[in-house]
């Protein structure tokens, strides 16, 4: 931890948000934000776990962001590529975790795959019961979910996976995305972008997507890491700005 943590810092990478996948973990991913002040982390329950935590309440998610360090919910929403749960647990705990995020304040951090036409049902659905932020984590759908998120208000975040060569038509959807709308993650330890593919991804990599999408959408890296940064701190308004932010 202690030689990823520096790496990071060398990238300027100056916060970063810890992803609670599973409930069951949540204390521990908790206590790795409480051991660094520059880290975040979130509460919620992937979509692949929906089998082994079902009937997730919002009251249950609620309770759990009363620590300074949790600073959103999720990741939840639906995926049916590997359809590891039942789909209607899915969509329980997703609808679950939107009631969470419109009670608190708190961003949605949103998992969507292979079940575009059924998440957006349900984030539209939702929205007219009463606003809520989210963000499309790991964007990898089609440019009309693109739209349709944006029109909600919602943020994109792009991963390593828009630097891959098979990636070109995200890489044409990235550049639709309005720059105040966009973020760019890790996923880490996973999707690695070029030129680290095949390896554990971490958070210092996230350097390799900015510079890609820099020269994608033919912006300054100081502009886009500045302009990413911004938005950050714009959608997870708990989070504790530093004073020294990236590209002052």
């Amino acid at each position: 931890m202690a030689g990823v943590m520096a790496r990071a810092k060398a990238a300027d990478v100056q916060t970063m948000l810890a992803i609670n996948a599973r409930l069951s973990e949540y204390e521990d991913v908790l206590a790795i934000a409480q051991q660094y002040d520059h880290v975040f982390a979130s509460v919620g329950s992937h979509p692949h776990e929906a089998e082994k935590e079902p009937n997730i309440l919002a009251s249950d998610l609620i309770e759990k962001t009363q620590p300074e360090k949790i600073v959103a919910i999720g990741e939840s929403g639906l995926d049916f590529f590997y359809e590891y749960a039942p789909r209607d647990l899915q969509v329980a705990n997703f609808r679950a975790h939107i009631v969470a995020a419109r009670e608190t304040g708190l961003p949605l951090i949103v998992h969507a795959r292979e079940a575009d036409d059924l998440c957006l049902e349900i984030m539209r659905d939702e929205m007219g019961k009463g606003a809520y932020t989210a963000v499309i984590h790991c964007f990898t759908a089609s440019q009309a979910f693109a739209e349709a998120s944006l029109d909600l208000g919602f943020y994109i975040s792009l991963s390593g996976i828009v630097t891959f060569n098979s990636a070109k038509a995200l890489q044409e959807t990235a550049k639709t995305i309005p720059l105040n709308r966009l973020l760019i993650e890790t996923d880490a330890p996973y999707l690695s972008p070029v030129p680290m593919r095949g390896k554990p991804n971490e958070p210092s990599y996230v350097k390799y997507t900015a510079e890609f999408l820099s020269k994608l959408l033919d912006i300054p890296y100081a502009q886009l890491a500045k302009t990413t940064t911004d938005n950050f701190y714009d959608l997870f308004t708990k989070v504790k700005r530093p004073t020294q932010d990236i590209g002052q």
